[in-house]
Order: C-alpha cells, then sequence, then structure tokens
C-alpha cells in the first residue's frame, strides 16, 4: 500500500505540474487585444500639427482595427520609447537609432514599414535620408576646419542623424571626439529648431536630417541658398513604424494594412503630400543593421574612455 500511495502521490504531483506548465503555455501564447491603441510619434518642432496631418491615417486605423485610437504627446525621442515599454504606447514613429536602442530593450518593439520619400530640396527619392552638417551662408564658416571653437547644434540624443551620426561618423572625419573639436555643443530639441537656429545665427553649425530641412524650407522659414552643406553622411534608413509583437495578429496585420495600402485610400493624398512620400513600404529588422552597426561603435568608443 505505500508503494501505491507513492505511486498516487508521483501522478498526483506530475499532474499538476503538468496543469501548471500548461497553463504557463496558454498564458504564453495569449496576445493582447485592447480597447483602444496608443499612437505616438517622435516630437518635431510642431507635433500638434503633425498630428493632424496624421489623422487620415488614424481614422483608418481605427476602421480597419475597429479600435478607438488615442494619441500620446511626447516631449522627447526617449518618452515615446519608454511608452513603448511599459506597453502603453502600441504603435509608433521612431528615428531608426530610437527604435535599435528600444528593440535591443525589448525585441517585441517591431518594424513593419516606413515611407518612401519624394525628391525634395536636400531630400533624395526614396526610403532612405542623409545626415547634414549646415552652416549660415555668407558667414566664416565655409569648411569643417574652420568650424573648429564653434557652437554646434544637435537635436535630441536619441537622434539617428542628429546625433549618433556625427558622433560616430563624423568624429572619424576630425579624429576627435565633438566636445573636442566644437567649443560648445548644445541639444536644440528637433531638426527643424536646428535648421532655424543655424539660419538666425543661434549656432553656428548643426547636423540635421535631409528631408527634416526640407519641411523648414517648405514652411518658408529657411531656404537652401542659406546654407552650406559641409558635410553628409551616407543614407539612413527612414524613420519606422513600429508596433508591439505582443498585440494580436489580426490588429497586427491591419495596422501593417492601414500604411502599406494607404495609396489611393480617401485623404491619403493629402497626408502623402504633406509628408513628401508617394508611398509606405514594408521595413524590417535587417533594414537598420546600418544603425545598430553604429550603436556598436559609439558603445564601443564610450567603454574605451
Amino acid at each position: 500500500m505505500k508503494s501505491l500511495s507513492s505511486t498516487f502521490k508521483f501522478l498526483s504531483i506530475t499532474f499538476s505540474l503538468m496543469l501548471m506548465l500548461g497553463s504557463g503555455h496558454v498564458k504564453a501564447a495569449e496576445c493582447e487585444n485592447p480597447d483602444s491603441l496608443t499612437f505616438a510619434m517622435i516630437p518635431t518642432e510642431e507635433s500638434v500639427a503633425e498630428l493632424q496631418l496624421y489623422k487620415p491615417v488614424t481614422d483608418r486605423m481605427a476602421k480597419l482595427t475597429g479600435k478607438k485610437i488615442e494619441f500620446f504627446m511626447p516631449t522627447s525621442y526617449a518618452s515615446v520609447v519608454e511608452g513603448l515599454l511599459s506597453n502603453f504606447v502600441d504603435v509608433a514613429v521612431l528615428g531608426p537609432y530610437s527604435y535599435v536602442i528600444a528593440n535591443s530593450k525589448d525585441p517585441n518593439i517591431e518594424v513593419f514599414a516606413t515611407y518612401a520619400k519624394r525628391p525634395g530640396h536636400m531630400q533624395e527619392e526614396g526610403p532612405g535620408y542623409k545626415g547634414v552638417l549646415i552652416s549660415k551662408k555668407g558667414t566664416k564658416y565655409t569648411s569643417i576646419d574652420s568650424l573648429k571653437g564653434s557652437i554646434l547644434g544637435l537635436t535630441d540624443p536619441g537622434s539617428t542623424s542628429g546625433n549618433l551620426m556625427p558622433r560616430v561618423a563624423f568624429t572619424k572625419v576630425i579624429g576627435k571626439d565633438l566636445e573636442d573639436f566644437f567649443g560648445k555643443v548644445v541639444y536644440t530639441g528637433s531638426h527643424e529648431l536646428s535648421s532655424v537656429a543655424v539660419v538666425q545665427g543661434k549656432v553656428d553649425a548643426a547636423f540635421v536630417a535631409s528631408h527634416r530641412f526640407d519641411n523648414v524650407v517648405n514652411k518658408g522659414e529657411a531656404a537652401l541658398a542659406d546654407v552650406n552643406v559641409l558635410w553628409e553622411s551616407a543614407p539612413i534608413p527612414q524613420d519606422p513604424f513600429v508596433y508591439r509583437n505582443t498585440l494580436c495578429n489580426d490588429i497586427k496585420s491591419k495596422i501593417r494594412e492601414t500604411f502599406l495600402d494607404l495609396k489611393g485610400q480617401p485623404g491619403a493624398k493629402k497626408f502623402l503630400d504633406n509628408v513628401k512620400s508617394n508611398t509606405f513600404v514594408k521595413m524590417s529588422y535587417d533594414d537598420y543593421n546600418i544603425i545598430r552597426d553604429l550603436k556598436k561603435a559609439k558603445d564601443a568608443r564610450k567603454k574605451k574612455k
């Protein structure tokens, strides 16, 4: 009987473990199906106005997903990333560098699309852009060497072309850190503000994204003839559109459809005209490996100090 009792205990424990493991597998397989989806974008000079541009997109997303779309107004690149990491934000527009940071902290933050830009004043056609170093035309800052000791404007610590690229790719050109080459380095908060700061003489030079400089020109706040282009980076993939991969598959499918099939939909032309794009294109993890390589180089340099 003792042996039989021990057998029953063993079977009971085994069955309990199976239930626990089975329950764990069910929970792991569960996906998120919230009543509403929160959308956010990295801040620009006029985030509120830009949100209005996205209304045809968010309206279409609401229609396709059957969800109410909320908007989170961020104060920085980092606040959008934190919103995603805390499961507060569901869908977002990030910068390439801020996406790589977010994805390294949580692989469930997944890129699915970006826009293919039209050619502009600085911007070339396609799903990429360049970081450019500009100075004000008519000043003594007409070459990289002339910028020694000057005031440099960066955008945000989470920016690709406004911080990461200058600190990795451009420092190879000057052979030293930015702070050792320039007299002062400041963060302006956005590419648009950096562009205007150069034209108004508030900073001597700034690193900006080619398509973001075009935005300033299109608003009449600057002209290509107002600036010298002293350096430009290799092509960078455009801003990634991401969602949390823990959302249910049908929701993710409808979010992708919102953007990738936007062309030709009601209100789409006005939106695409405003963002100077012809269409959205699919993007994946590997498309941003160039940014991961830059981040690795930046982190390695930091460890050496």
